[in-house]
């Protein structure tokens, strides 16, 4: 997934305002968490478009993602990156998660958890966050919801530009919850010539009922939702939602369990 889509990311997502996005998250924080944290995670952190400024704000933070394509690019900015603590990025799959120790806050953004299509593997990822989120940290996300994948992309097609790729973005609802997703873009290499590639993933809207049900089973408790960004209760019509919740699991930690192999 985002193998082809991660060399244009940034050029196509422009309309994302991170530095803001990172200033909500952190009131988000301080409203909701009760301890000192330092240590962030950024969950499906991409191509790092959160994790700097979320370091800037003093965070230590760990960006996980998937996808070594869109790590490479998060790591071509951690070159020139020069504010203190510097984001440490790692490859791996959410529901798979190893980290060595435990972490305060887990941030999961710009609808992450809706590329799990599979409610076996979503539920493994809240189990897996369970193990890596200390007790009475939070874990916070947001997700598309079912009116804006049944009302706003279902049969919509969205046409991107700029100098160099042109991208026909289209969506199918293919049951009453998941989003097929078709991007073709074409990339431009001289006067009238594109080189054309396509990348294909489905998203799954989930309800907050069984995301609230999901977390329990892995020890979270909801403890606010928002129309996103804002604090504000949730409308029928919001297209995106913000989760805040707390893990309530006693552990000792997630040291023993990042060492076994």
């Amino acid at each position: 997934m985002y193998s082809t889509f991660a060399r244009f990311y940034d050029r196509l997502n422009t309309e994302v305002d991170y530095e803001q996005r990172a200033d909500y998250f952190c009131r988000l924080i301080r409203r909701h968490y009760g301890g000192e944290g330092h240590l962030l995670l950024d969950l499906g952190c991409g191509t790092g478009n959160l994790s700097f400024p979320l370091a800037e704000y003093g965070w230590d933070v760990i960006g996980v993602d998937s996808s070594g394509e869109m790590l490479s690019f998060a790591m071509q900015k951690l070159c020139s990156f020069e504010g203190s603590p510097r984001p440490l990025f790692l490859q791996q799959e959410m529901e798979q998660l190893d980290l060595f120790g435990t972490v305060d806050i887990c941030l999961c953004t710009l609808d992450t958890l809706n590329h799990i299509t599979d409610e076996k593997r979503l539920a493994q990822v809240f189990s897996r966050l369970s193990l890596f989120v200390e007790t009475g940290g939070l874990f916070i996300f947001d997700v598309n919801t079912l009116y804006k994948h049944r009302q706003i992309l279902d049969r919509s097609t969205f046409v991107f530009d700029d100098e160099e790729v042109f991208c026909v973005w289209q969506n199918a609802m293919s049951d009453g919850c998941t989003v097929d997703i078709t991007l073709d873009f074409f990339e431009r290499t001289g006067e009238n010539r594109y080189i054309r590639s396509s990348e294909y993933f489905s998203e799954r809207a989930y309800s907050t009922g069984e995301l609230q049900a999901m977390g329990k089973a892995a020890g979270f408790e909801l403890i606010a939702v928002y129309t996103a960004d804002s604090f504000r209760e949730p409308r029928e019509d919001a297209q995106r939602l913000v989760y805040v919740m707390e893990n309530m699991t006693r552990h000792q930690g997630a040291q023993d369990e990042g060492r076994k192999k």
